[in-house]
């Protein structure tokens, strides 16, 4: 994927200088930490700082603009600028898929086909206006607004489908990395065997977003939860130096520049081979859909708990308290919240039930590091329990009785 032969860039009065890097191995490296810096770095500044899912995408986007902005009034690739506007893209398509799951309860599965729409549109309103979809063509500030556009979707898509993977197949954080490991693997194969070099871009850049975040959450999940257990926070740390140490060897280098490329000669294909390797990527998209429909059907805990490792069928021994090791003010605070979801609930304010209960969830997770370690099977229990509220109240068909009783059950749970 170094080179495609698709329309050669306008040569116009207006044209700029490539303002995207060439495509070589460090492009790929600097992608996948950019996109497990997107996901662990949302969290730890959503949960672990306490910002909240709706200040932190605020901030994002604000910061989005400000980067974006500054990258296209650039004439040329500039490393730093060029990486940190994906970076910021990363995190902020992260926060909007987590707002569409989380805040406004859309399944993973409707957000992952609205986002794979929208970006086949995108794609055909590029190629409408400029003929061509290939990246070694941003030499205009309109392709370069199509360019940033479709990144910004990519993401969501990766994002929405990485995280529908996980609710599909309750796979570890560690096991969950290998699937769009293979498929990159796939893809990459298939580029060589003469598929068409911009679709196998893309295909592979939107497979690099579920890579990355599986990669964060194996490396900040706790020990017991299949991960490496060093945190987002630190895992943040050490993407973000990565990422600046090859943002300055690619900034004093320029080996990724595209004037330092262009001996090298295009990658020839043909059309017949292209057509051939269309089918090829049927076959692998047909492959892995039946793996995830045979891990779909294995027995394995419901996606809220398995992105957290653990389980929801975990019970208490008889007399014992679900609470009884967990600090007073963190359970008083989750009471308040149910006390004020089933009042809402009851009073038929739907909308303002899913608003409220994201404060439980919001504060659970923040908490979770703390009172995991004082009791694992007292913490299990309650987690289950919160899953089958949130479930309940984010119903696509929400029923007032089943988001009564699972909240009633979790506030005897925690009054015990």
């Amino acid at each position: 994927m170094t080179k495609t032969t698709d329309a050669a860039p306008l040569r116009t009065s207006q044209a700029m200088l490539s303002k995207v890097p060439e495509i070589t191995l460090w492009f790929w490296v600097i992608k996948i930490l950019c996109t497990t810096v997107g996901e662990s770095f949302a969290d730890w500044i959503n949960m672990t700082l306490g910002v909240g899912l709706e200040l932190t995408s605020i901030i994002f986007t604000a910061v989005l603009a400000v980067t974006l902005a500054w990258q296209l009034l650039l004439r040329r690739y500039v490393p730093f600028v060029y990486w940190l506007t994906v970076v910021v893209v990363s995190v902020a398509g992260t926060l909007y898929t987590d707002i569409l799951t989380d805040d406004l309860g859309v399944p993973l599965a409707l957000s992952t086909t609205v986002f794979a729409a929208v970006l086949a549109i995108v794609f055909a309103v590029w190629w409408r206006s400029q003929r061509t979809l290939s990246i070694h063509s941003i030499t205009t500030t309109r392709r370069e607004l199509f360019y940033w556009l479709a990144i910004l979707v990519t993401f969501a898509l990766g994002t929405a489908s990485g995280d529908w993977i996980l609710e599909i197949t309750g796979w570890s954080p560690g096991v969950s990395v290998l699937l769009p490991a293979g498929l990159i693997i796939a893809v990459v194969v298939g580029w060589r065997l003469g598929a068409n070099p911009v679709l196998s871009f893309w295909l592979a850049y939107i497979l690099t977003r579920p890579l990355g975040a599986n990669l964060g959450d194996w490396m900040g999940f706790p020990v017991t939860d299949g991960g490496l257990g060093l945190g987002v926070g630190l895992t943040s740390i050490i993407f973000l130096t990565a990422i600046l140490a090859t943002v300055i060897y690619l900034s004093v280098t320029r080996v990724d520049a595209a004037e330092n490329q262009r001996s090298r000669g295009p990658i020839t294909t043909t059309r017949n081979r292209e057509r051939v390797m269309i089918g090829y990527f049927a076959v692998v998209a047909a492959v892995a859909g039946g793996l995830l429909v045979w891990a779909g059907v294995q027995p394995h805990s419901t996606a809220a708990a398995s992105e957290e490792g653990t389980s929801v069928s975990a019970v208490l021994a008889p007399g014992q308290s679900a609470t009884a090791h967990f600090p007073s003010g963190n359970v008083d605070n989750y009471r308040v919240v149910l006390q004020d979801t089933l009042d809402l609930v009851k009073a038929g304010d739907h909308a303002g039930a899913v608003i409220r209960i994201a404060d439980l969830e919001t504060a659970w997770d923040k908490d979770q590091s703390t009172l995991k370690p004082l009791d694992g099977s007292g913490w299990s229990v309650i987690d289950g329990q919160i899953d089958r509220v949130l479930t309940a109240i984010r119903s696509s068909s929400p029923d007032r009785a089943t988001e009564s009783d699972a909240v009633t059950t979790l506030l005897a749970t925690l009054n015990s």
